[in-house]
């Protein structure tokens, strides 16, 4: 069973930057390609970003240009780099992993972790 866990989270101010983490555990080889979702209460969870293992990244269009997902093969892990951050960037981030040929979301999940931006 894969694990997934997110680090990183926290209160900046607007236009500040922050970067998030998602570590595996246990084997990966399951994994295809990993991605972060972000919450609100009340709305459903947003892709924000994804990569692939061949890494492929693809983002949505309100963080094209300041946002950065990254990998790295040899430690299992996956980051987030937030930069010029909104308001509306707050939300409850979740790492999501999926195997190949299957959709988004895929059936492994992190804990979340809060990012909050302060006007």
């Amino acid at each position: 069973q894969v694990q997934l866990v997110e680090s990183g989270g926290g209160l900046v101010q607007a236009g500040g930057s922050l970067r998030l983490s998602c570590a595996a555990s246990r084997s990966t080889f399951s994994i295809y390609a990993t991605a972060w979702y972000r919450q609100t209460p009340g709305a459903q969870r947003e892709k924000v970003a994804h990569i692939t293992t061949g890494g492929n990244t693809n983002y949505t269009d309100s963080v094209k240009g300041r946002f950065t997902i990254s990998r790295d093969n040899a430690n299992n892990t996956v980051y987030l780099q937030m930069n010029s951050l909104k308001p509306e960037d707050t939300a409850v981030y979740y790492c999501n992993g999926r195997p190949f040929g299957t959709s988004w979301p895929g059936p492994y999940w992190g804990q979340g972790t809060q990012v909050t931006v302060s006007s």
